[in-house]
């Protein structure tokens, strides 16, 4: 079965909006992943990021105490943040670029051309017991690249499917066209033995057209089950989203 992994980023987003830089302010993540997990969820994944504009050391730590499926800390290929995932030990990181002008993750990481210190990283991480994970665009040699640095999964993005999907009828061709790229990106990943996650501006609309990309073991999803909670709270946003991953409507 298709696994969700709930991003719990944009709750400490509409923390941070108030609370920033004290020790404690509402909402709180640490209790969303709770929740998520209560309702079902396979899977935590959140991103400290070099500027710490939304997750806060101290919720990762706390995260990876309270976390009964599997932690997925999103970051950055840097010597602090991977200096810290190695002491912290989740169960898989995932490596994304950063650039501090966005407001969230945008584009994947370029492989190819960092191709020698990502595949450090990957062995440092492999070293520790913690699996790799890339988030890239589904692109053929960036695809190729992954597999030649050791990770173990890649992180399609699916960004620019979204984004097609949610333009009605002036975006059905793209959308199309976006969504066979997953296809085929997952295809050729899965053939050269990499284990295939997707994510981004994933939402409840555009979800079941996921259920064609072959050999997806998890989609992470934030943004909308958050928004969605807002209006029927965090448990039912989840179990509406888990019930779209097995195909019920």
């Amino acid at each position: 079965m298709l696994k969700l992994g709930v991003n719990i980023d944009h709750v400490a987003t509409l923390r941070e909006a108030r609370y920033r830089g004290r020790l404690a302010g509402e909402p709180c993540p640490v209790e969303a992943a709770r929740i998520s997990e209560a309702a079902g969820a396979h899977g935590i994944t959140a991103h400290l990021r070099e500027d710490r504009r939304h997750m806060q050391d101290r919720d990762i730590w706390k995260l990876r105490e309270i976390v009964k499926t599997r932690l997925n800390l999103e970051m950055a290929n840097t010597p602090e943040i991977v200096a810290l995932a190695l002491k912290l030990k989740p169960e898989i990181v995932c490596l994304v670029p950063e650039r501090r002008q966005e407001v969230t993750t945008e584009g994947g990481l370029d492989v190819v051309a960092n191709e020698k210190a990502l595949t450090e990283t990957c062995k440092k991480m492999r070293d520790a017991g913690i699996e790799v994970s890339l988030f890239i665009a589904p692109d053929a040699k960036q695809i190729e690249a992954s597999a030649r640095t050791g990770a173990q999964f890649i992180e399609l993005h699916t960004g620019s499917f979204a984004e097609a999907f949610s333009k009605a009828e002036s975006g059905k061709r793209k959308a199309e066209t976006e969504l066979e790229r997953l296809i085929t990106g997952a295809e050729q990943a899965h053939a050269l033995g990499l284990k295939v996650n997707a994510g981004h501006g994933l939402n409840y609309e555009n979800l079941p057209a996921m259920r064609r990309v072959p050999h997806l073991v998890e989609l992470n999803i934030g943004h909308s089950i958050i928004s969605r909670a807002v209006f029927v709270g965090l448990d039912k946003a989840v179990r509406e989203m888990l019930a779209l991953l097995r195909g019920k409507r």
